[in-house]
């Protein structure tokens, strides 16, 4: 069974992924990891920790995250209840898409997932009540080396097609710095992560 297609993102090394899905009557069925498929399409992580958030109301915003150093962070994400805006932003110091942004629509009718490269900011707007999210890693959470940006910031300039309404943030995020003091210390270099 499984295959996935794999759709080039905007973003140097992020990909949208799309698991082959069998429907009928009753559902459907989906193989939503498998790391020979993965691997078949160029996607060779080795994934060690499996992350699930519940965001119960529209406008919850989460981001823009990331972990540092030895703790950098590959993820596959994916929405399994619900849909939410997801937002990544390419930190690596030297890439072609250096300081870009790019959004996606994830939902459970969609089954899209995202690949998350190492050196890049997450984060995602809910857009339906209780929204699910799932992620794998490719490397263990590390508090130590927990980081963010706002998610505001306006370098980065985010669309996050909030139309007005208020964000539902949590207090840590609320307090990240901006995109320009990130840059003073920013410690991912493209090809070396």
């Amino acid at each position: 069974m499984g295959q996935i297609t794999k759709i080039a993102t905007t973003l140097t090394d992020a990909y949208i992924v799309e698991p082959a899905v069998y429907g009928d009557h009753r559902g459907f069925f989906m193989e939503s990891y498998s790391e020979a498929d993965f691997q078949k399409a160029g996607l060779d992580y080795h994934f060690v920790q499996d992350n699930h958030s519940l965001s119960t109301q529209p406008g919850v915003l989460r981001g823009l995250h990331f972990q540092r150093g030895q703790a950098a962070q590959t993820k596959l994400v994916r929405a399994v209840t619900g849909a939410l805006l997801d937002v990544i932003v390419d930190l690596r110091k030297g890439s072609p898409t250096y300081g870009q942004w790019e959004s996606f629509i994830l939902s459970a009718s969609n089954q899209r997932q995202l690949l998350v490269p190492k050196g890049f900011a997450h984060g995602f707007l809910t857009l339906t009540p209780d929204v699910h999210f799932l992620y794998k890693c490719d490397n263990y959470y590390d508090a130590d080396a927990d980081g963010g940006i706002a998610f505001d910031d306006p370098t980065l300039a985010v669309n996050w097609q909030l139309n007005g309404t208020k964000a539902i943030l949590s207090e840590k995020d609320r307090h990240h710095p901006s995109f320009k003091e990130f840059e003073s210390h920013n410690p991912f270099v493209y090809g070396e992560i």
